[in-house]
């Protein structure tokens, strides 16, 4: 069989790095591999389906598939998970002592339909009350102005302002213009440590820590997709794309775990690790169907909520049926 040539595109991340070097290979197949951030990849592939196989953001897809014209189809790989409650900064001058002091504010966001700001409405929503008509929602992007949603969105009744122009909700909430903003990136502001901005949890960890506890949902940003004509043509190709991903996080997990020479850039690695694995069990970081379909249940049930998707998914459908249940030995 001729070995097919595709393209792929996902983050530089210890898990898909064994991809990239090729250390790892996809059966039957010469990837042709992009490291790129996830806003490129996922402009690139939401707008114009760039790529054979790529990281695609969940909200995204999810917004596609419920429109009935999704180009993609995804298997359970999740190159990106993370809590996001380090997902809001405020300004502390606003009055904002506790989540439900939020309602009423302007909240500056790149995008309104963001994975993790559906996730952090979600919590907001469903732990302290504050729904998403309860805030003005300002749109704009972090650094660059005229950030656009990928996605054309016909949402209910929520107030959504677009930033002035030439205006950065990094500028923003830096002169007070904003009281909050949502997304899966702090902005510039906070991270240059301006004075009168912090993370609206106190203690994120903490509070990440207490919902794992009772949700027991380790939040899912992307998924790994497949072009919908290829998985088609190709139906062996999905569980071959699964199987090699997961081969390749499993080298990232072993030497993340050889401690005698830290291989991130980060002190307290072994100690960060075990109280992973004591929280949340040895494979804390699972791909596959089963020991997932609960967050998406959660998620999806909050995506259509929100308005984002036209109907009600089920966790099933987000997935190439090949890559629900695997061979064991």
């Amino acid at each position: 069989m001729k070995r097919l040539q595709l393209s792929v595109a996902v983050g530089d991340y210890d898990r898909t790095r064994p991809i990239a070097t090729g250390e790892v290979r996809i059966d039957a197949v010469d990837a042709h591999v992009s490291l790129l951030v996830p806003e490129e990849i996922f402009f690139r592939a939401t707008r114009h389906a760039e790529f054979d196989i790529c990281e695609l953001s969940l909200s995204s897809y999810a917004v596609k598939l419920a429109a009935g014209n999704p180009d993609y189809i995804a298997v359970p790989v999740f190159p990106s998970r993370a809590f996001r409650h380090t997902c809001i900064v405020i300004r502390d001058d606003r009055g904002i002592r506790t989540p439900a002091d939020l309602k009423g504010k302007r909240i500056g966001i790149p995008e309104y339909q963001l994975t993790a700001n559906v996730y952090a409405r979600a919590i907001l929503a469903e732990d302290h009350g504050v729904l998403p008509e309860d805030v003005t929602w300002v749109r704009g992007g972090y650094e660059s102005p005229g950030r656009v949603e990928k996605i054309a969105l016909d949402l209910p009744d929520v107030q959504i302002e677009n930033a002035p122009e030439g205006a950065t909700i990094s500028q923003m909430i830096a002169d007070g213009d904003l009281d909050a903003v949502m997304g899966p990136r702090a902005p510039s502001p906070f991270d240059q440590g301006h004075p009168r901005l912090r993370w609206l949890f106190e203690d994120p960890t903490a509070a990440a820590t207490e919902w794992f506890g009772r949700t027991r949902i380790f939040p899912i940003m992307h998924v790994l997709a497949i072009r919908r004509t290829l998985a088609e043509a190709h139906p062996w190709l999905p569980a071959a794309v699964m199987k090699a991903f997961n081969g390749s996080k499993a080298i990232a997990l072993s030497r993340l775990a050889d401690t005698s020479a830290t291989k991130v850039t980060l002190p307290f690695v072994e100690e960060r690790l075990r109280a992973a694995k004591a929280l949340m069990g040895e494979d804390f970081w699972s791909y596959g169907f089963a020991p997932n379909r609960h967050v998406f249940d959660w998620f999806l049930r909050h995506h259509h909520a929100q308005g984002l998707s036209k109907r009600l998914l089920t966790p099933e459908e987000l997935f190439h049926p090949a890559t629900l249940e695997a061979h064991k030995i």
